[in-house]
């Protein structure tokens, strides 16, 4: 698979709107970023369809209190890209580095996949 490192501002339209949207804690805009199939995978957990997802979202953005700050962007194919974001809060831990692995289908989210860096 070929990877070509780019800045965060050449990431497509969608996954920059989820990234803001999720970094500004407006749930309804970033579920809205996801197709109504999509599937969303985080600490190994599947949410499928935009209900889960909305549900996940409104619980990951109350669990704890914590900042988002994008690193590095990856483009691995026209439709995959992985974003590293530090995250750093009041959570076990309180630094963490995770990969989002993005898929994108149509202009939305199809698949996001959170795993540590």
């Amino acid at each position: 698979m070929n990877s070509t490192p780019t800045d965060l501002g050449r990431l497509p339209r969608v996954v920059r709107a989820y990234l803001h949207a999720h970094a500004r804690g407006d749930v309804p805009a970033a579920a809205d970023c996801f197709t109504p199939a999509a599937v969303v995978v985080d600490d190994a957990s599947p949410y499928c369809g935009r209900e889960e997802i909305r549900s996940w979202l409104s619980r990951s953005s109350t669990e704890y209190t914590y900042t988002t700050t994008p690193t590095a962007a990856v483009r691995r194919s026209t439709e995959h890209w992985n974003v590293t974001q530090r995250i750093e809060g009041d959570f076990p831990g309180g630094v963490a580095d995770l990969v989002y692995g993005f898929t994108i289908d149509d202009a939305h989210i199809a698949t996001l996949v959170i795993s540590p860096a």
